[in-house]
């Protein structure tokens, strides 16, 4: 696999880990055992800056657009359940929000909500992970030439450093940070 995907699939092991954290969370909440709210919001957080802005921007943003240049269709085809995942993953990551406001004001529906939430997006974002591992990325890799997976690489380089923020090794310590304490 070429470099372009090889980014995209470490990305992804880097996110499980915190999808990790986030099961395990929810199994002690489930279980009736208090999670600080901070936990809940540095999950949440990290799964929308590193797993949304970065990551799902380098897909949305230049990887599918190169590939629908390449001939895969946007509407109708992977593409465009790819996208419509990342609309419902946004979604569920604004229910996450919205419900630790009220479950660390000690709101005991709001934790059934986060639970709801969390386990939905699990299971959501682990079956996209591996659609994209196994399908889409294996498919961009036979189908773009050298000379646009090495601009592709560039423009992934460029858009991480518009987005600013953490760098790669820092999202790597703090997942690791996250899924060593709370995954189970």
């Amino acid at each position: 696999m070429s470099q372009p995907f090889h980014i995209l699939k470490h990305e992804h092991r880097i996110i499980e880990r915190v999808l990790r954290s986030l099961d395990g969370v929810c199994a002690r909440l489930d279980r009736g055992t208090s999670v600080p709210a901070s936990v809940l919001l540095e999950i949440v957080d990290f799964i929308t800056n590193f797993a949304d802005h970065h990551h799902h921007g380098k897909e949305e943003q230049l990887l599918f657009p190169a590939l629908e240049r390449s001939g895969i269709p946007r509407q109708g085809g992977p593409l465009a359940v790819m996208e419509h995942e990342h609309q419902v993953e946004r979604e569920l990551m604004v229910q996450l929000r919205h419900s630790i406001d009220s479950y660390a004001d000690g709101d005991s529906a709001a934790t059934r909500r986060f639970v709801e939430a969390g386990r939905a997006f699990l299971s959501l974002l682990v079956g996209h992970i591996e659609k994209e591992d196994s399908i889409l990325f294996r498919i961009g890799d036979e189908i773009l030439d050298e000379a646009l997976k090495a601009k592709l690489v560039e423009d992934f380089r460029q858009l991480d450093a518009r987005l600013g923020g953490l760098t790669l090794q820092d999202y790597e310590r703090k997942a690791s940070e996250l899924e060593e304490k709370w995954a189970l």
